[in-house]
């Protein structure tokens, strides 16, 4: 349960035809005015996620070749709500060109519109989990770095800089949002362990939010930060410096012994 790490595979959106040069890979659908959120939404899906989620998001279970010579492969997305949808659009972890690789983030490939109605049509399939909204600021900053410590930061580092683990990267969390965070950990995507309500409440993740964003910039008195990756290598490279400078002293006080 210490392990909060990586944040990855579960909504495989993947691409199918070619699109405008500034985000390739996405095909956009022209809607007519007057229709639904909801029915645009499942005509962008239909475009550019069904090879993976299957028509009805469904998911497929058994490569196949899609749209665009593509292979789909992806889990269900019935029942996963707004929740997972919206996490691994605005992440840019999807759309995802191999099932089988660790999605990083990366430049979000739809509009705002696009990014909305994708989310209210995935909503849509079967009830499941809404976007949380953590209040940072009602969070407790001590209590945020306690849970973060305990939870995430043997993967994360307490400095929320990330690090490698068996079979994956633990991304580090500056480019995280609140929201993201929070998704996180509701979603405990990929080799990161999902976190209840009951093991976490809305009011602890609002601490643990206010902790990561404190990381972020935090507040360095009395000495060098060395880029926050945290005090076990902080004070390595102390040790470092302090080696080489007994070792510089005593060359030179040997020099002057034998002059």
């Amino acid at each position: 349960m210490r392990r909060a790490a990586v944040i990855l595979v579960a909504l495989v959106l993947t691409p199918s035809a070619a699109a405008d040069p500034p985000r390739a890979g996405v095909t956009h659908v022209h809607v007519p005015p007057g229709t639904s959120t909801v029915e645009y939404g499942r005509q962008l899906f239909a475009a550019n996620c069904a090879t993976c989620h299957g028509p009805a998001g469904e998911g497929v279970l058994t490569p196949m070749r899609g749209a665009g010579d593509v292979t789909g492969l992806g889990p269900s997305l019935q029942g996963v709500g707004a929740l997972a949808a919206d996490f691994y659009l605005r992440t840019g972890y999807m759309p995802l060109a191999d099932p089988h690789r660790q999605p990083r983030r990366s430049a979000v490939l739809f509009s705002e519109p696009e990014l909305h109605a994708l989310v209210a049509y995935v909503a849509s399939l079967a009830p499941g989990p809404a976007i949380p909204a953590p209040d940072p600021k009602s969070g407790n900053l001590a209590a945020g770095q306690q849970l973060f410590t305990e939870n995430c930061a043997g993967c994360h580092q307490v400095a929320a800089e990330g690090g490698y683990v068996t079979g994956a990267v633990a991304p580090p969390l500056e480019d995280a949002t609140s929201v993201q965070i929070a998704e996180a950990v509701r979603i405990g995507p990929y080799l990161m362990p999902r976190f209840s309500k009951k093991q976490i409440s809305d009011g602890q993740l609002s601490s643990i939010v206010r902790y990561v964003q404190y990381a972020k910039h935090p507040d360095d008195r009395g000495g060098w930060a060395i880029g926050h990756v945290g005090p076990v290598p902080e004070g390595l490279v102390t040790w470092f410096i302090g080696i080489a400078a007994v070792v510089a002293a005593a060359m030179v006080i040997g020099k002057r012994l034998h002059s």
